[in-house]
């Protein structure tokens, strides 16, 4: 199997000076990335020769759809800088989105565009049901956290028929295991400033405060100071890290049950980030 390099090939398609100069993206979905790459190369499937292609189509399409997630539709925002941010977001979202197409049609690989096209319809489907939940409030912490990580798994379980069928039931485990330790990071490092509002962290607050707190949060009467205080009160940062622990050995725990050979010490390495990130906050890693 040749080198993951996935992150470097992405960068021709996402480094622009325009967007670095005026907006921010959202972080590369490197871990799932890396997990489709490393089972795509599993077995005798001659899908194993587009690995890195079908990967790096995956990967502009996630960030494309992450990226839209990001732009900020308040209008009372003043200032040309949040303008050009807020326009240029738009347009990259809808680049990466629509890059996929070009590279597959060029090597023939039509199947590849319809199964992506399917999984961003299901990907809108699921968004939506989810955005009617949380604009109703019928959401606890954990269910919200169970959608966002479903979404976060969408576009990837397209490629569940290219695999050989013997690993259909680890790859669908370790999906949903990488991708929650990959939501629950995110939204760890989302949780320390704006917009905060309808986060994982959020959710957990309105899920454990007294009543004051909870009707602040409804209406929305708390500014970014007061945030930060609930998120001290609620011990919000400190839960949000027990729960990426739990994650990260729940990986370790399936690979350790699962047969051991070198695919499996790769997708190890998947979890390298996330222990960075652990310790970094200052919570110790089990071994699961």
């Amino acid at each position: 199997m040749k080198p993951y390099r996935v992150p470097q090939l992405a960068k021709k398609y996402v480094e622009y000076d325009m967007i670095q100069k005026h907006t921010e993206l959202p972080p590369f979905p490197d871990a799932r990335v890396q997990l489709l790459y490393i089972f795509l190369n599993q077995g005798t499937s001659s899908h194993g020769m587009h690995s890195e292609l079908f990967s790096l189509v995956t990967s502009l399409v996630q960030l494309g759809i992450d990226t839209h997630e990001t732009i900020d539709t308040q209008k009372d925002k003043p200032g040309e800088g949040f303008m050009r941010s807020r326009q240029l977001k738009v347009l990259a979202g809808d680049y990466f989105s629509s890059r996929f197409y070009q590279l597959l049609s060029q090597k023939g690989q039509i199947e590849a565009v319809s199964r992506l096209s399917q999984a961003i319809c299901d990907v809108n489907v699921l968004k939506m049901n989810l955005y009617g939940k949380m604009k109703s409030l019928l959401l606890s912490a954990e269910e919200y956290l169970r959608h966002t990580v479903q979404l976060n798994m969408q576009l990837f379980l397209s490629f569940t028929p290219l695999l050989e069928e013997s690993l259909h039931e680890l790859w669908g485990t370790l999906l949903r295991k990488v991708s929650e330790c990959e939501t629950v990071a995110r939204e760890m490092q989302r949780s320390g400033g704006e917009p905060f509002l309808y986060s994982y962290s959020y959710w957990h607050i309105l899920d454990v405060a007294n009543e004051e707190d909870k009707e602040a949060l409804r209406e929305r009467k708390i500014d970014n100071k007061d945030w930060k205080k609930l998120m001290l009160k609620y011990k919000a940062a400190e839960h949000m890290a027990e729960r990426l622990r739990q994650a990260v050995n729940g990986v370790q725990s399936v690979l350790k049950n699962a047969k051991s050979d070198g695919c499996l010490r790769e997708i190890g390495q998947v979890l390298e980030p996330f222990q960075r990130q652990l310790h970094a906050s200052g919570s110790a890693v089990g071994e699961g």
